[in-house]
């Protein structure tokens, strides 16, 4: 083999179990492809010796006939999951060196399985971002580059340093969570697959909390088939997450391939918003084309409350952030800066541990959470959530699943929309109505944009059907024929 990072992971697993290359093998390929790969910052703690260790057990279980679903298989973590015995920060300061005593459900899951971890990937700090750019470890930087300038661009947010990884061929998966659409943006931006599950298929305990009724893990992959494989071994039902839904974990990938013949596909005309980039609308226009030859029929729906979804979230999650954070106080771990007085404590300690754009959405949220204008403002929106959902439920109710458009542009430049709060949250613009609704959702590369850059597919499926939703994915995935790699340059 000649190039074992190129592989996708279902063909990695299939040459493990062949005993084509080792467990070893495969991740010492990934190990010096990281270490080549130090200039995208896709990593914020690199854990080579663990990963030989993990990989050399895995090998073991493969010779003795016991392995797991994902035995030797590299993956990347995204640094919001605590890892036993292994730094985890989600990209602030004010966590410092906290070495978490215990370990997150879904990693547990994944090594339960037999994967193997290369390490912990950079994202927004508190996954509080659309593209990578607020980490305290600094920005992540696409292996994309446009046809036109050698600028480099954000791999999207929160989990940029998994979509990087994977689009890098660095890992031949991530983990990632997604609270607005911080899977699929990337995804869509970095031309791999990123699985939003619907809330509370995966279980949120040890992920460290942003807004908890929003929070969702999944994976970010190469192929709809290795998303499948990922959800898989991630989800099922946690007694430790009063969230987490009794459903046991599905063979995800058995849906993959299936027909979709005979399914009906809405397409949501409030998600047709001024100023689309023509490109986006072509493409989604040819995703339309794609599933009528596949079978399915597509009609026209509404989701009249979409255009407040945004507004709405924007106040829920600040809120939600704002109570979570609280936890942070330098009194138990973390960073703590010592002040003359415990009020000026906490104040040295937040004011040098958070950066500017965690502090801003605590500031809003608990403006929006005091007295006087809880009602005006948190009340109101949970309201419109509540209609946004019935929005869904409604649509559900004449189509099987939505086709919608990822995001509402390409890969942008690293520090493009920095200073203007407003248009980074624009970015979520098509996913947050997902994270509102708590259903699951889906990016898959459709095309490259006149730049050369990668350009996202968006399927919405009824909450706990992934089974259609990855069926139509797959479905996309064949019709699109998408194999683009970013031209290597680092």
């Amino acid at each position: 083999m000649s190039d074992l990072t190129a592989l996708t992971l279902s063909k990695a697993l299939e040459g493990l179990r062949a005993r084509r290359f080792s467990a070893v093998e495969l991740t010492a390929a990934h190990i010096a492809a990281i270490e080549a790969a130090r200039s995208l910052n896709a990593f914020v703690l690199e854990t080579p010796e663990k990963a030989l260790e993990m990989a050399a057990a895995s090998d073991a279980r493969l010779a003795g006939g016991t392995a797991g679903p994902l035995e030797g298989a590299p993956l990347g973590i995204k640094d919001l999951f605590c890892t036993k015995g292994v730094r985890s920060t989600a990209g602030s300061r004010i966590l410092g060196e906290f070495i978490p005593p215990y370990e997150s459900t879904v990693t547990a899951n994944l090594w339960r399985d037999g994967a193997v971890m290369l390490g912990k990937l950079n994202m927004d700090e508190f996954a509080m971002g659309s593209s990578n750019e607020t980490s305290a470890f600094g920005s992540v930087v696409n292996p994309w580059r446009s046809r036109e300038s050698n600028r480099a661009l954000s791999p999207g947010g929160s989990s940029g340093g998994s979509a990087a990884a994977v689009a890098a061929d660095l890992v031949l998966g991530a983990t990632a969570t997604d609270t607005g659409g911080s899977i699929r943006q990337p995804a869509s931006l970095t031309g791999t697959v990123g699985v939003k599950p619907t809330y509370g298929r995966c279980s949120r305990w040890g992920i460290v909390a942003f807004a908890s009724s929003l929070d969702q893990a999944g994976p970010l992959a190469k192929t709809v088939t290795d998303g499948a494989i990922l959800l898989t071994s991630m989800s099922g039902h946690d007694p430790k997450d009063s969230t987490s839904l009794p459903a046991e974990a599905l063979d995800f990938a058995s849906f993959v391939g299936k027909s979709v013949k005979g399914l009906k596909v809405g397409v949501p005309r409030e998600y047709r918003v001024a100023d689309m980039p023509p490109e986006i609308d072509a493409l989604w226009s040819q995703g339309v084309e794609w599933l009528k030859d596949a079978g399915c029929e597509v009609v026209e729906v509404s989701l009249p409350h979409t255009k407040y979804a945004l507004p709405a979230y924007y106040i829920i999650a600040p809120a939600e952030a704002s109570s979570n954070l609280a936890r942070y106080d330098g009194m138990r771990y973390g960073l703590r800066v010592d002040g003359p007085s415990l009020n000026d404590t906490y104040e040295l300690t937040r004011a040098a541990g958070f950066g500017e754009e965690v502090k801003r959405r605590i500031l809003i949220g608990t403006y929006v959470l005091s007295a006087g204008y809880y009602d005006a403002y948190y009340l109101k929106a949970l309201k419109v959530r509540r209609r946004i959902a019935d929005d869904f439920t409604a649509a559900f109710e004449r189509v099987d699943a939505l086709l919608t458009p990822t995001a509402p542009s390409a890969a942008f430049a690293l520090g493009d929309k920095a200073a203007d709060p407003i248009a980074m949250y624009l970015n979520d613009i098509f996913t947050v109505t997902v994270n509102l609704a708590g259903l699951p959702a889906i990016s898959v590369p459709g095309g490259l944009d006149v730049s050369g850059l990668p350009l996202g597919l968006q399927v919405i499926g009824r909450a706990l059907d992934e089974g259609t939703m990855f069926s139509l994915a797959g479905a996309l995935e064949t019709a699109a024929g998408f194999r683009g790699k970013p031209e290597r340059w680092w």
